[in-house]
C-alpha cells in the first residue's frame, strides 16, 4: 500500500507540475488570442471554456511531454559497452629488491554501463589498472589483473584477467658504456662524426641473475648510449653538447635487453669535423684503340676534386679514378662521364667531368730494370726472388713518340699481389701500372718465381 500511494504522489506531482507551468499558460494564452480578435471568435471561446475540451486538450499535452521524456530515458538508460584498448599495467611491488617478469605491459578493458557514465569514466584521471604484488615471495605466480574506476554502476572485464609472473632477486652489476649513433645519413655529406665523449666511463646495471629469464644480466653484452645525430645543429663544425641520451642493453645478437639501467640517461659531447683533401682525377683508358693509334692528349673540364671522408680514408686515397672505354676508337673523341665516388668517401667538389682524346701514331719503348713491388704479403712472412730476373722485370711503354721520351723506369711500378699466400715457392702473374694514362704498359716478363717464409 505504502508503494502504492508513492507512486500516485509522484505522478500526481508530475501532473500538477506540467498543469502549472505548461496546461494553465497555453489556455490563458489562447483566451487573450480570443478576446482580442473577438467576433467570430467568440464560438472558439465558448468551445474552450467547455470543461471536456480543456480536459482533452491537457490530456493531450501531457501526452505528448511523457512520450518525448520517456523516449530521452531510454536514451539514457539503454547499456552499451566500450573497450579501451592498450592501457598500461602498474605493478605495485619493492622494486629495489625484486625482478618481476611475465607481467603483460598494456591490456585491453571492456567497460559495461550507460552511456553518460561511460563518457564520465572515460574522462576520469583516476582509473588505472595494476597488480598488487607486495606481499609475494620470489617464485612463480598467477595473479589477478585489477582495474579501478571511480563509478561503482560500471561493469567492467579486463583482457587477460590473469598473468603468471616470475619474482627474482634484484642484482646488480658494473658495465663499460659505449655509443652508437644514430640517423648519420641525417648530416650535411661534408660531415662526420668524429669522437662522442659520455660523461661517464661506466653504468650499472640490475636484474637477476637467472640464465633464463628475460632481463638476465647474463646476457648483457654490451651498453649503449644513443646517440640521435638529427639533433646535431646542422652544418656546424666543433662540439656539441647532447642531453638525455638514452641508454640501451643489448645481448651478443644486438637484441634489447630489458634490464634496469643506472643512470638511464646521460650527457654526451659530439665533436663535428669536415676533414678534406685535394686529389687528382685520373682517366684509365679500357680496352684497345684501333691499331696503329695512341692517345696523345687528354683535356679534362677538371683535373681534381676536393673530396670529403674521414682521416684514414683520405690517407689511403691517392686519386679518383675514372675508366673510359675506348675499345675500337680510330679518331678523337669527347666524353661526358659521371664520377663515382671512392670507398669511404661522402662527398666530392666534382661529380662529373668532360673529356677529350686526341690521338696519334702509335709507337713502343722498353724500359729496363723495373723493381717488383710486393703487395698484400702477410705480415707474418717476408718474400724473396728466387734469381735476379726474378726481382726486376723489363717493360714495353705503348704510345706516342712525344710521351713515350718522357717515361723512365720511375713512372712505372710493376708488382706481385701475394693475398692469402702462404710460405713456400710459388710462381706469381707480374702486373704493371703507370702515371702516365696516356701509354699502355706490358711486362715482357709475365711470371716470376718467390719464396715466402715466416720471419
Amino acid at each position: 500500500m505504502k508503494k502504492t500511494k508513492k507512486k500516485k504522489g509522484f505522478f500526481y506531482k508530475i501532473g500538477h507540475f506540467f498543469d502549472k507551468k505548461i496546461i494553465t499558460p497555453t489556455t490563458r494564452l489562447i483566451v487573450k488570442f480570443t478576446d482580442k480578435f473577438g467576433g467570430s471568435e467568440k464560438s472558439l471561446e465558448g468551445w474552450l471554456s467547455k470543461t471536456n475540451t480543456l480536459l482533452f486538450v491537457s490530456l493531450i499535452l501531457a501526452l505528448i511531454v511523457f512520450i518525448v521524456i520517456d523516449q530521452k530515458i531510454i536514451v539514457f538508460t539503454n547499456k552499451t559497452a566500450e573497450v579501451l584498448k592498450n592501457q598500461p599495467v602498474e605493478a605495485v611491488y619493492n622494486e629495489e629488491a625484486y625482478v618481476v617478469e611475465g607481467l603483460p605491459d598494456k591490456v585491453d578493458i571492456t567497460l559495461m554501463g550507460s552511456r553518460s557514465d561511460l563518457f564520465i569514466a572515460k574522462q576520469s584521471t583516476t582509473s588505472k589498472v595494476s597488480v598488487d604484488l607486495t606481499n609475494l615471495k620470489v617464485g612463480s605466480h598467477k595473479v589477478n589483473i585489477e582495474y579501478s574506476q571511480p563509478l561503482s554502476s560500471i561493469e567492467y572485464s579486463v583482457n587477460p584477467t590473469i598473468a603468471t609472473v616470475n619474482i627474482y632477486p634484484k642484482v646488480s652489476e658494473t658495465k663499460t658504456l659505449t655509443t652508437d649513433i644514430l640517423n648519420q645519413d641525417s648530416l650535411d655529406e661534408k660531415l662526420i662524426i668524429n669522437n662522442v665523449t659520455p660523461e661517464i666511463d661506466e653504468v650499472v646495471i640490475k636484474g637477476t641473475d637467472d640464465a633464463g629469464a628475460d632481463n638476465s644480466l647474463t646476457k648483457v653484452a654490451s651498453v649503449k648510449a644513443l646517440v640521435d645525430a638529427e639533433k646535431l645543429s646542422a652544418n656546424e663544425t666543433g662540439t656539441t653538447s647532447l642531453s638525455d641520451v638514452p641508454l640501451r642493453a643489448y645481448d651478443k645478437n644486438g637484441k634489447i635487453v630489458d634490464v634496469e639501467i643506472v643512470p638511464n640517461k646521460i650527457n654526451v659531447d659530439v665533436d663535428i669535423e669536415s676533414p678534406s683533401k685535394q686529389v687528382p682525377i685520373r682517366v684509365i683508358p679500357v680496352g684497345d684503340i684501333e691499331f696503329g693509334k695512341a692517345i696523345s692528349s687528354i683535356n679534362m673540364s677538371d683535373s681534381e676534386a676536393t673530396v670529403y671522408a674521414s682521416e684514414e680514408t683520405l690517407d689511403d686515397l691517392e686519386y679518383i679514378p675514372v675508366e673510359v672505354d675506348v675499345s675500337g676508337i680510330e679518331e678523337n673523341k669527347d666524353y661526358k662521364l659521371d664520377l663515382t665516388k671512392p670507398k669511404g668517401v661522402r662527398s666530392m667538389s666534382v661529380n662529373n667531368i668532360t673529356l677529350s682524346f686526341t690521338l696519334g701514331t702509335a709507337t713502343d719503348k722498353d724500359i729496363e730494370n723495373v723493381n717488383i713491388d710486393v703487395r698484400n704479403l702477410d705480415d707474418r712472412y717476408s718474400v724473396q726472388g728466387i734469381s735476379q730476373n726474378d726481382i726486376k722485370v723489363t717493360v714495353n711503354a705503348q704510345g706516342v713518340n712525344s710521351v713515350l721520351n718522357n717515361i723512365t723506369a720511375e713512372d712505372i711500378t710493376a708488382y706481385i699481389d701475394l693475398r692469402d699466400y702462404e710460405p713456400g715457392e710459388h710462381e706469381v702473374e707480374v702486373e704493371v701500372e703507370g702515371t702516365d694514362s696516356r701509354v699502355t704498359y706490358v711486362s715482357k716478363t709475365k711470371k716470376v718465381k718467390i719464396r715466402i717464409v715466416e720471419k
